[in-house]
């Protein structure tokens, strides 16, 4: 028998379902660069539905999917876009706006539970008086949910004050929503509510709800029109792409609606880790489906204990000298013996 592998590295890990293969092969397509292919128009069109925006684009990756959104609002070179220090479009995305877009980043602290303080985001935004000196300020960027402070859920309320602050000064709000559905399950908040005021979201879909590839743009019928020809211009196009939408549906479809389950089984793993006195925990900061915990031990480090725990088939993450991570998922089975 196969040795059943616990990876809790990240909801990235998951493997297509049967499901998912099936509806792979059965796909209809055509050559989606040429606008034909009849099973991307459609799933494109539901995800505008669900998010209750005109239009959407298919994109391989979230990354990309980022990148196109700022380039498409941020379309002058010297334009600025503020964002979260701990967000993932400025740690992880290898400063794709600024190398490919010469976007430059205006950067504001992201606080424990995500937000960036409402008065230092108005602070942020440059004087039109200083365009002489300064870059010019055109987009704020949030991330719901907020992957590198534990996966913590932006609140509608707040949300919505950033969008309003966006339209006081003539700015666009994106929102990278990476983990967007996984926000909407914890907070019990319709996914289109939360990101009414946004004007475009990446849609993660090879994250929480497990698809193999994938991210979805969406925004208004002009901006998509933008995005697609970006996507071209960075090789995002996929002929046949139809395949991969249609693997993005059923996890639409099935997954979702497991969120919920996958974050009640992210408070155990926390409660369970809590227990074990050489790791500290704070219940309270696991809102979805990602867990950090510290090493209270200092003869233990990140790195050490992960290749204990690779040994015995157990694969997780450091992120840092004393901080782990486990992300919960919804192929994802395991008990904790202590």
């Amino acid at each position: 028998m196969a040795t059943k592998v616990v990876d809790l590295r990240s909801d990235t890990v998951t493997k297509p379902s049967e499901a998912m293969r099936a509806a792979m092969a059965a796909a209809d397509v055509e050559d989606d660069i040429l606008g034909s292919d009849p099973t991307a128009r459609r799933f494109e069109a539901e995800m505008a539905r669900i998010m209750g925006k005109e239009a959407a684009l298919f994109v391989p990756s979230g990354t990309m999917a980022n990148l196109i959104s700022v380039l498409v609002h941020c379309d002058t070179r010297g334009s600025e876009a503020i964002l979260g220090d701990n967000s993932h479009i400025h740690v992880y995305e290898h400063g794709g706006i600024s190398t490919l877009g010469g976007v430059h980043p205006r950067i504001v602290a992201n606080n424990p539970d995500g937000t960036m303080d409402i008065d230092k985001i108005v602070a942020a935004i440059r004087s039109r008086d200083g365009s002489l000196y300064y870059p010019t300020t055109r987009l704020i960027c949030l991330e719901n949910t907020q992957g590198n402070c534990g996966g913590k859920c932006l609140s509608v309320e707040y949300t919505d004050k950033v969008g309003e602050v966006a339209k006081t000064h003539g700015l666009k709000l994106h929102i990278d929503g990476a983990r967007i559905f996984n926000a909407s399950a914890a907070l019990g908040v319709p996914v289109d509510r939360l990101v009414r005021a946004a004007d475009s979201v990446s849609v993660g879909l090879a994250k929480g709800i497990g698809a193999p590839i994938g991210s979805v743009i969406v925004g208004s019928k002009a901006f998509i029109h933008k995005a697609t020809i970006l996507r071209k211009t960075l090789g995002g196009g996929i002929r046949q792409v139809g395949i991969l939408c249609a693997a993005a549906e059923v996890a639409v479809r099935d997954t979702v609606g497991k969120l919920a389950d996958d974050h009640r089984k992210a408070k155990v793993l926390a409660d369970g880790l809590k227990k074990i006195e050489q790791f500290t925990v704070d219940l309270a900061s696991v809102e979805t489906n990602l867990v950090f915990f510290d090493m209270a031990d200092a003869r233990i480090s990140p790195a050490k204990l992960c290749q204990v725990l690779e040994q015995r088939n157990v694969l997780a993450t450091p992120i840092g000298s004393k901080r782990m991570a486990g992300t919960h998922h919804h192929q994802l089975c395991f008990f904790i013996r202590v």
